[in-house]
């Protein structure tokens, strides 16, 4: 095992030597931080942060360095195997004592550890928007871990597909198709999905005559004067059936695995909180029947009360999690892009790849 771990080490430092050796990559982080310090600013900002706390401040970053990080993993990724290929380096170190595993999965590490080089780029941003106030240490701790396993989702893909495909372009276009799927096309097909499966909901709301209320007043002890009842009908998208497919996104997947952050009102104080809520408001069926009382509701004070509405914290809690899915199915993608590239890369090949030849 110890001789594994070494070569697998081996090929971790000469990739991230020559990945380190480039002026651009150092021009990337540049970029990246003074993007993440902008956007900084504006959250703070458009927030009012300081008096408000840095939850909101804290979620936005790590959204915003999953998405930066998804948008450049791929880049350097995707052509970890196929480009050596084709410059006829991977030639000259299949035939050493290192193993085809050990240098899929060391390219897989050393492209992993290149995309978490950008979410440390991101932690003195991090830091701000906790000492803002109001971000729990568990919502830290599992936000940052989550976060980072879905980088190395990323690069694992990159790397698995660059592997299996031939041309390094080809790689890296498909890597981002696949990330798109993952973060656009979920959404994509839970709209689409939702909206082609509609049913019906019968609607009747009776509303207090407030004309006749501001006019002659309401004795006390006297039901205010009401309207005749008025129903709608009308078709309404099911949603409860295909809100799986949000389960795959990586985006919900990480808001969906840190804990909740609730207000004294049960009202959501950080992104993570709002979009897990989201989801899980789609996993409840719209009611057949809705029935809304305004006369019902009435106190003698003139307010109207609603007592039947739930607060997103109870509809957090009356629903399911559905991270642990998500996060399941991302890393077996993950698992099978690596072991075929292993398989694909293993010498002396088998089969071919289409287009090669026996010189």
């Amino acid at each position: 095992m110890t001789g594994f771990l070494q070569g697998l080490w081996l090929v971790v430092t000469l990739d991230l030597r020559q990945r380190v050796r480039t002026a651009a990559w150092y021009v990337l982080l540049g970029v990246f931080v003074v993007l993440v310090a902008g956007v900084t600013v504006l959250l703070v900002l458009a927030t009012d942060a300081f008096l408000a706390g840095g939850g909101g401040v804290f979620s936005s970053i790590v959204f915003f360095v999953l998405l930066l990080g998804t948008l450049v993993s791929p880049a350097l990724s995707a052509n970890a195997i196929n480009g050596e290929r084709d410059a006829g380096t991977l030639a000259t170190t299949q035939v050493t004592l290192v193993t085809t595993t050990q240098i899929v999965l060391g390219k897989w590490v050393a492209a992993w550890i290149t995309a978490l080089a950008f979410l440390a780029a991101a932690v003195p941003f991090l830091v701000f928007a906790v000492a803002l106030g109001e971000v729990p240490a568990t919502t830290i701790l599992v936000s940052t871990i989550v976060t980072a396993l879905e980088l190395g989702v990323v690069a694992a893909i990159g790397v698995g597909l660059s592997g299996l495909l031939t041309r390094p372009l080809f790689s890296v276009a498909v890597t981002y198709l696949v990330v798109a799927a993952l973060s656009i096309g979920t959404l994509i097909a839970f709209g689409l999905g939702g909206a082609s499966v509609q049913s019906e909901v019968r609607t009747t709301s009776t509303y207090v005559d407030w004309m006749a209320v501001e006019r002659d007043g309401v004795p006390p002890g006297e039901e205010p004067p009401c309207l005749p009842p008025e129903t709608w009908i009308y078709d309404v998208p099911r949603f409860d059936y295909v809100w799986g497919f949000l389960a795959a996104n990586p985006y919900v997947v990480v808001a969906d695995a840190a804990p909740a952050s609730f207000d004294d009102r049960g009202t959501p104080t950080d992104l993570f909180t709002w979009i897990a809520v989201g989801v899980r408001q789609a996993q409840h069926a719209p009611e057949p029947e809705v029935v809304y009382d305004e006369c019902a509701n009435w106190t003698p004070s003139g307010a109207i009360v609603d007592e039947e509405s739930e607060t997103p914290r109870e509809v957090y809690e009356d629903s399911v999690p559905s991270w642990f899915v998500g996060l399941a199915i991302h890393l077996l993608l993950a698992a099978g892009a690596l072991v075929w590239a292993i398989r694909r890369t293993t010498t002396p090949a088998h089969r071919l790849p289409r287009g090669s030849r026996i010189a």
